[in-house]
């Protein structure tokens, strides 16, 4: 019998491949404090606890979530839906041992509640923790706009799930789970730096950056590792005879920084390498260029920017609904290579559909960061209740 007394422990299940699942996790973990919730929460990288099972850091001596990021910067993700199986087939294959070595955790941390924010382990992290802790409750938190099945996100098991689509509450219901047990957020996890207000006035920022205040302003980001689509993008609006200028901000990508900074560009630009500033950067902007990933997608429209992806066989399958997503929101525009940039562009910044798009921008209203605790809270309060078996799938 737990002391119901005692601050509640509960885990929060993070890897770094691509940043956005720690980013998601840490800007929650932060809500709650904010909120004064009477919760231990503490962050596990998996990465970090699996690694005597990862085969790639046996074999090649490079860990899964370090190539995968490689990939990422060197725009080598034409083929990721195969490689995507490759990597489900690897972690089925260990399947077993990952149970074990998580049961052996959880059974020496003894957390409340274990939160998931990553794909692929769902199944392994559920069993798990069900063996170490029969009846205590296991959530999935999707921090992508809908699941790419099989084995993603969802798993045919009991768990809780937190949806921040109609899409995947409706793909959470088609793999079996009761409404119960899926809780529809407003988006996704953003850190909540992206609600405050503008902390500086736009003419003076613009002007801090060498930009200018009567031109219509494109913030440029690809994640956390850039993209060499960003030198394409440049270029082509460079050789283009539109006015705007542009806000590169290439994350740890420091090469490709020092390309764009290189040369007398006709356009004007500001270019910025690894910043947690992205949302002072996003207030100076009119709009965003980028990959259809579901972080910047969103951290762009909580800033009521419109957005212009690109979606084709580069693409990594599980962003390609978040390019349909886009376009039955209308909130942006969608290519199919940027080699349609300059065209896309003059569309976007015509005042009437600009101000069309910001409009449907601003009517999404995600409030995920500040919901999501609730939906825990209640998780916790009905488990204490009804203790019920957490284990493996239903038919």
């Amino acid at each position: 019998m737990r002391d119901s007394a005692r601050m509640q422990r509960i885990e929060f299940c993070y890897f770094d491949a691509g940043g956005g699942h720690r980013a998601a996790a840490t800007a929650l973990q932060m809500s709650i404090q904010a909120q004064e919730r009477s919760w231990d929460v503490q962050l596990l990288n998996i990465q970090e606890l699996l690694e005597e099972l990862d085969i790639l850091k046996k074999y090649a001596g490079i860990r899964i979530e370090d190539y995968y990021n490689w990939m990422l910067r060197s725009g080598w993700t034409l083929g990721s839906v195969y490689l995507m199986k490759v990597l489900q087939f690897v972690i089925w294959s260990r399947h077993p041992a990952m149970v074990r070595v998580l049961e052996r955790h959880w059974r020496e941390t003894a957390p409340d509640m274990v939160v998931s924010f990553i794909p692929h382990f769902n199944r392994a992290l559920c069993e798990g923790f069900a063996n170490a802790w029969p009846g205590r409750p296991f959530v999935t938190v999707l921090t992508d706009i809908a699941d790419y099945p099989p084995h993603f996100w969802i798993e045919r098991q009991r768990q809780f799930l937190v949806c921040g689509s109609e899409r995947a509450v409706g793909q959470a219901r088609e793999s079996g789970q009761m409404d119960n047990r899926i809780f529809r957020a407003s988006g996704m996890i953003l850190h909540p730096r992206f609600y405050e207000s503008r902390v500086e006035e736009r003419v003076a920022g613009l002007a801090r950056l060498g930009l200018r205040a009567d031109l219509p302003t494109a913030v440029v980001l690809f994640g956390g590792y850039g993209s060499q689509a960003m030198l394409e993008i440049a270029k082509r609006l460079d050789e283009s005879k539109l006015e705007l200028q542009l806000i590169f901000i290439c994350g740890r990508n420091e090469k490709l920084a020092s390309a764009l900074r290189a040369g007398k560009p006709r356009l004007p630009r500001f270019v910025e390498g690894f910043t947690k500033d992205v949302n002072r950067y996003m207030h100076l902007a009119d709009f965003f260029i980028g990959k259809p990933g579901p972080g910047s997608v969103s951290e762009a429209l909580a800033m009521r920017l419109p957005v212009i992806v690109a979606c084709n066989a580069w693409t990594l399958p599980q962003e390609r609904y978040n390019a349909e997503w886009v376009v039955e929101n209308e909130v942006g525009v969608v290519l199919r290579s940027f080699a349609e940039i300059v065209p896309a562009v003059g569309r976007i910044i015509e005042p009437a559909n600009l101000a069309r798009f910001r409009a449907n921008a601003g009517g999404l209203k995600n409030r995920a960061v500040f919901e999501i605790p609730g939906m825990l809270e209640q998780i916790l309060e009905s488990n204490a209740r009804v203790v019920e078996p957490v284990g493996s799938a239903e038919g």
